[in-house]
């Protein structure tokens, strides 16, 4: 068994633990805006709901179903040209947010939608029976009645943005995936691996428990 060099190792974890935590964070709140607005306007535009308007939910309803189920290392590689358009490179982890924002933007639309389409009919036909807009009830009776589920949506999103720049890591983007496939996998360090799994375990145990604090807490509100 070789020897552990924790020297050297540490200041590799810290970096590229900071590298997945700048993907994440910067990745998340983009998509998080990005996807509920594309989730409202697929609710809204839905036949038979508050703006209704076949042609503008078929073509949003069409890009989801295409980008969705389509896995995140074929989308990264398939718009490259796009990443190194946007950011003049393809390679680290600010390249990486890139396809990580598409991919979890159709996501939480989908969510957005599914979470929107479930509230009560009855409190959407008691906002406009008291002659409130469209516009209004989507944002004081709609958005609302949806934010605990919601809530939990976006934490599914944030844990799946996690495994996702481990994934990343494959393509050169950097981060906690990169350090476990260049000083891991390839040097059969098995101990790095494991370290860099620990790691991530606890990344996603830490952002199951606040999204679901952050749901809990909304819903009782």
């Amino acid at each position: 068994m070789r020897d552990i060099d924790l020297e050297a190792l540490l200041p590799r974890i810290w970096k590229a633990l900071a590298e997945t935590g700048l993907m994440v964070s910067v990745s998340f709140v983009l998509s998080a805006l990005l996807g509920v607005m594309l989730g409202l306007l697929l609710y809204a535009s839905r036949p038979g709901n508050l703006m209704q308007n076949r042609s503008v939910f078929g073509v949003l309803n069409v890009i989801v179903n295409v980008v969705r189920p389509v896995p995140f290392l074929i989308v990264a590689v398939s718009i490259i040209p796009l990443t190194r358009m946007i950011i003049g490179t393809s390679i680290g982890p600010v390249a990486a947010i890139v396809p990580l924002v598409l991919v979890a933007s159709v996501a939480i639309a989908r969510v957005a939608e599914s979470n929107l389409v479930a509230v009560d009919p009855g409190a959407i036909e008691a906002g406009t029976a008291m002659g409130a807009r469209p516009w209004q009830v989507l944002f004081t009776i709609v958005i609302p009645e949806a934010l605990g589920p919601l809530a939990l949506g976006l934490t599914y999103i944030f844990v799946a943005l996690i495994d996702a720049t481990a994934v990343a890591g494959v393509l050169g983007g950097g981060g906690l995936g990169d350090l476990a496939i260049k000083y891991g996998y390839q040097r059969f360090d098995w101990f790095v691996v494991g370290v860099i799994v620990v790691i991530l375990i606890v990344l996603v145990q830490a952002a199951q428990w606040l999204g679901n604090l952050i749901s809990r807490r909304v819903m009782h509100q």
